[in-house]
């Protein structure tokens, strides 16, 4: 087989353990995962109760445009229907910008550590890399702004930025964004909007009309508890979603889940309820780790990325045989430190007194 040069030098995603295979393995009775961080609340009761009585047409193609799920977002943000592009989750919407960009011959721009789906992408696509590392653990955009060339075409910005869970100040944000040429993509990806407090945020979306080289990615895996169901979204002017639908597959999102999400729309105050709660449970987190003496990024998000004695890798060890299941920063490349989904009350005392035994056992405790 005649594959591209560069798969050589990759691998494939590795999804982490499942609940079930570390029962077996360590015997346990009760596993909490606490690693890809999804809403430990679940969806919205009216969502339940709608899958309970929905009646698909499982023999007929889903709605190729999602005609009800775009009018109900375009509503909600505020934009025209044309200037949304779904996806199979986020990482498709990452491919599919990257496959329309993205080639040997031009750059790409993104901040380092960060998620790994920018990179991975645009190494399939042959494009040339500039990785910018977080500077005080936050974006470093002025040194995205000196690595801009004339073959530069897209350029990432995860905010809040995952594994950090840091955000980006509003200011600084509009400050870059008027210091990018506008014939350069620059792509929010904003999966944990809905989790953000900082009551000086502004919604990414409104910026829209001032700055038309940006299109801000979403997705219903996080607050809205639907991770399974793997549908997210971008939004943009009309003429960038225009010429990325070219590249878009026919029938991404199946008629399940656009109903889902529909659904899930109409619920407010169940993401409102699931962001007091998750900042209720972020704060136990951050006084944990006053307490304990321990590092622990600012974050916006529904995990914490939390400094631990050793190795990231043992300690990940240690915490998967005590029943949680969260990240290495090895991982991550954030060594040093174990990223961990904020669940609910009940799970993060149980993984911190498992946190307390991890310090006792390296003498810290």
């Amino acid at each position: 087989m005649q594959w591209k040069n560069v798969l050589s030098t990759m691998k494939p995603y590795k999804p982490g353990r499942s609940t079930e295979e570390v029962k077996k393995a360590y015997q346990l009775e009760k596993v909490v995962k606490l690693a890809s961080n999804e809403n430990p609340y679940g969806c919205a009761s009216s969502v339940a109760e709608f899958l309970s009585s929905a009646s698909m047409p499982f023999e007929i193609y889903p709605d190729g445009h999602g005609t009800t799920l775009r009018t109900k977002l375009a509503e909600k943000h505020g934009v025209d229907e044309s200037s949304i592009l779904f996806g199979n989750g986020s990482d498709e919407i990452i491919s599919i910008i990257t496959r329309a960009l993205l080639d040997e011959k031009v750059h790409t721009i993104m901040p380092t550590p960060t998620f790994p789906q920018y990179i991975h992408n645009a190494k399939i696509e042959g494009a040339d890399i500039t990785e910018i590392p977080l500077k005080n653990r936050h974006h470093d955009l002025d040194n995205f702004i000196g690595a801009i060339n004339d073959r530069t075409a897209v350029i990432w910005v995860c905010n809040p930025n995952n594994p950090t869970g840091s955000l980006i100040p509003n200011d600084e944000l509009e400050s870059f964004l008027e210091r990018v040429p506008q014939n350069i993509l620059v792509v929010l990806d904003e999966a944990y909007f809905e989790y953000v407090t900082d009551p000086d945020h502004v919604d990414s979306v409104t910026l829209i009309s001032r700055f038309p080289n940006i299109v801000v990615l979403r997705t219903f895996s996080k607050a809205y508890g639907l991770a399974s169901f793997r549908i997210g979204y971008a939004v943009g002017s009309s003429d960038i979603i225009t010429e990325l639908n070219k590249v878009r597959n026919p029938f991404n999102n199946n008629t399940l889940a656009v109903a889902v999400a529909s659904k899930a729309l109409e619920d407010d105050a169940f993401i409102e309820k699931c962001r007091k709660l998750n900042e209720i449970q972020r704060e136990r987190y951050k006084s944990f780790a006053f307490e304990k003496g321990l590092h622990i990024f600012d974050s916006e998000t529904n995990f914490v990325l939390i400094e631990v004695p050793g190795d990231a890798d043992e300690a990940s060890e240690f915490l998967l045989r005590h029943g949680y299941i969260i990240r290495s920063g090895n991982a991550l490349g954030t060594p040093g430190y174990v990223r961990i989904t904020i669940g609910s009350e009940e799970q993060n005392t149980g993984l911190l007194e498992a946190f307390k035994l991890l310090l006792h056992e390296k003498g810290r405790e």
